[in-house]
């Protein structure tokens, strides 16, 4: 791939050349390779080297024509250019797109921290070990059926007729380990986890396989449990998944096109317990894959979206904050249309709660790890859920494994419900918290 000062000449060659005023160019290039294992054999390698680029063009009429193309040679781009030039005539008229007046504010820290990539027989090697590992963790676990190492290589840019030119690099190494039971009359189990860093010398393998071997164990011995309402904790893992389930709450778009559970008139509104608050924090330290731009050329920021139960912002792309009178927040992606997404969640306590809970004193809690089906249990617009989940009964620091359950309620009132934020956050994929105690929500067992 040519590089962005190359794909800026040629884009402003072709663009004077076809009589183009306003355009701009959001590119990627994901060099990726990633392996499996199965029984202490290979099962799948696969390498990979994806790029793309969406090219926006403004006409005369200031309506805008969008394309996207894996040719980012002079002929490539002139082609986007000239097909986006036409299809602008097409575009829309209300609420158009435009550039964001923060794509040539200058960016402190760019990103430019590219690691060597090991060989795929290293890969391999070090994915059979840890598969090895784990079935001799336990006589029971007889499988690791889902599994996987990658390492990955993305190069991002930005440029835009008005000047704008961002480009950063990064390397990321991720391992994933998901383990099986069989044990005779009994109903198999299964849990894994997930760790990530700059480059696979890094990687916490280790702690991956023993995080899945405890989390599997701790299942083995499992029970029914009676329907009713329980003291819930979640993981910091199983937190971020339903808060992502509901990630309208702060999407600017969704609350313009009126598919959210918000208004705007909700800011500055108690919408969760005091004790909870929440940022975006696409540059927080623990954040491996950061992003210092967005699509639209923004740069991400932390972005407070409660605060001691307040909701104090919403995510804006350029244009959900120029019709709401805010700062576009570094939030927004380009396609055949502007949308706008989570960057990187941060959940901590605020203040200190005059009540401390502990799993080792706590009797009959229900601690979720894992939510399942969300794609089908939650209704959004709604605000319920009702999900199936993998969890233990905990009684005075003693875990039992429960057998099949799920938990329900309304999303809103749990936020509201919550009577505890420890204090100690766990990275996951989807950002970092920490458990969060939630005083009531009802459980149906088998």
């Amino acid at each position: 791939m040519p590089n962005i000062h190359e794909i800026a000449n040629y884009a402003q060659d072709n663009a004077q050349k076809l009589g183009i005023q306003k355009f701009d160019i959001y590119g990627s290039t994901v060099d990726e390779t990633s392996v499996q294992v199965d029984q202490g054999e290979p099962k799948q390698v696969k390498a990979s080297n994806r790029s793309g680029v969406t090219v926006r063009v403004w006409n005369d009429d200031n309506t805008i024509g969008i394309t996207s193309t894996t040719d980012v040679d002079p002929q490539g781009l002139e082609l986007a250019l000239k097909t986006a030039y036409e299809a602008s005539f097409f575009g829309v008229k209300e609420n158009a797109p435009d550039f964001s007046p923060e794509a040539t504010v200058p960016i402190d820290n760019i990103l430019n921290e590219k690691a060597p990539q090991a060989p795929v027989s290293e890969l391999i090697e070090k994915l059979l070990v840890a598969e090895k590992e784990l079935l001799a963790a336990h006589p029971a676990i007889q499988s690791v059926p889902y599994n996987g190492l990658a390492q990955r290589d993305i190069d991002r840019f930005y440029l835009n007729s008005a000047g704008a030119l961002r480009t950063e690099s990064v390397s990321l190494a991720s391992v994933y380990l998901y383990s099986k039971t069989d044990e005779e009359g009994k109903k198999p189990r299964s849990a894994g986890a997930f760790r990530i860093n700059r480059s696979l010398e890094s990687l916490d393998i280790n702690g991956c396989i023993q995080e899945t071997a405890e989390k599997t164990i701790s299942h083995l011995n499992y029970e029914k449990i009676k329907t009713g309402k329980y003291q819930v904790v979640f993981s910091p893992e199983a937190f971020l998944s339903l808060l992502g389930a509901f990630s309208n709450l702060f999407n600017a778009q969704n609350i313009l096109d009126k598919q959210s559970l918000s208004t705007p008139d909700d800011i500055g509104k108690q919408i969760a317990s005091p004790l909870l608050s929440l940022y975006d924090d696409a540059l927080h330290p623990a954040n491996i894959g950061a992003e210092t731009f967005d699509g639209e050329g923004t740069p991400t920021r932390q972005v407070a979206l409660i605060e001691n139960g307040i909701l104090t912002g919403f995510l804006h792309s350029a244009g959900t904050a120029k019709r709401l009178n805010a700062q576009p927040t570094g939030n927004a992606s380009i396609g055949a249309k502007v949308s706008v997404s989570p960057n990187f969640y941060h959940v901590f306590a605020s203040g200190d709660s005059e009540q401390q809970f502990s799993l080792e004193t706590a009797e009959n809690v229900v601690l979720i790890d894992d939510l399942h089906a969300l794609h089908a249990g939650v209704k959004s617009l709604q605000g319920s859920f009702s999900l199936p989940f993998d969890g233990w009964l905990i009684n005075k620091g003693v875990r039992t494994s429960i057998e099949s359950a799920t938990v329900a309620g309304d999303f809103l009132e749990l936020l509201k419900s919550i009577i505890y934020v420890e204090k100690e956050v766990a990275l996951t994929p989807g950002g970092v918290a920490p458990r969060i105690w939630v005083e009531e929500l009802s459980i149906t067992g088998e």
